[in-house]
């Protein structure tokens, strides 16, 4: 949002921006400033190691799993338990994991406080941070599920349509959610720590490595409402159908509120330079 910035009480800057200054976003600043992020994470190794081949990595765990898992009565192969659990692990490490390290690097190293002076829109800078990690985060997708369908015999998912709206939503609930967890980051060190709450409760209760359809009914009610949840069951339908009319609507309700509360603690709590 352009316009002058002053400094809250509590050191925060906040801008006095005119209303509906969100129409102004401009595709020429996002090109921009996404262009400098990658190549910030290029030169960056271990960023790039974590969004690159540690989902690959992972999914060939989940085979194991998969494979010891018994699934007999749930109506799920390995190959669609290993799919969405494949792209789930794109969507925690490649997007969610590495944007909280970004946005709190960016923010420590003055970047964020840098960049709003100028005629970028938060709206810019937040999404243009995401857009590489969210770029890799489809390619990454689309080759594990291709070949993944290919090499477990899985064949095209019959509800492609849920398919693409799990990846869709989950991309924006991770990019969101990472923004709101660097709020509660100090430092960048403390950005490997920070995701990992809402990863193990992904890895143990949304259905990564283990479907929820093994779990006793009350516990898996219980999970059905994590940040995760949601998208991995329109995932994981896309092949098996499973879900039902009102249970589709469930999931994307579900997820959609998830990512409204991380786009109102994002706009409530976000920090642009560093925590003192």
């Amino acid at each position: 949002m352009s316009g002058t910035t002053t400094t809250a009480p509590a050191g925060k800057p906040v801008r006095n921006t005119p209303a509906g200054a969100w129409r102004r976003l401009s595709a020429r600043r996002v090109r921009a400033l996404a262009r400098a992020e990658l190549t910030l994470l290029v030169r960056n190794r271990s960023a790039l190691f974590i969004a690159l081949l540690l989902p690959t990595v992972m999914a060939f765990s989940l085979k194991s799993t998969a494979d010891q898992a018994d699934l007999s009565g749930t109506g799920l192969s390995v190959g669609t338990t290993v799919l969405p659990g494949a792209v789930g692990m794109v969507l925690l490490f490649a997007i969610y994991s590495n944007l909280v390290g970004v946005y709190v690097g960016r923010r420590e190293e003055l970047v964020l406080k840098r960049l709003r002076t100028g005629e970028a829109d938060d709206l810019e800078i937040l999404g243009a941070a995401a857009l590489p990690s969210v770029t890799i985060g489809i390619v990454q997708s689309v080759l594990l599920l291709a070949g993944g369908a290919v090499l477990l015999d899985v064949g095209a998912p019959a509800r492609p349509d849920l398919l693409v709206a799990g990846l869709l939503l989950g991309m924006l609930l991770m990019a969101t959610l990472a923004a709101a967890s660097s709020a509660f980051t100090r430092t960048t060190e403390l950005a490997q720590l920070t995701p990992m709450p809402l990863m193990l409760a992904t890895f143990a209760g949304s259905g990564v490595f283990i479907p929820l359809e093994i779990y006793p009914d009350r516990i898996a009610e219980f999970c059905r409402w994590l940040p995760m949840t949601p998208v991995m069951d329109l995932l994981r339908s896309g092949w098996t159908e499973q879900l039902s009319g009102p249970e589709t609507l469930r999931a994307l309700a579900v997820a959609v509120a998830w990512t409204a509360l991380g786009g109102y603690l994002v706009r409530k709590r976000f920090r642009w330079e560093p925590r003192r």
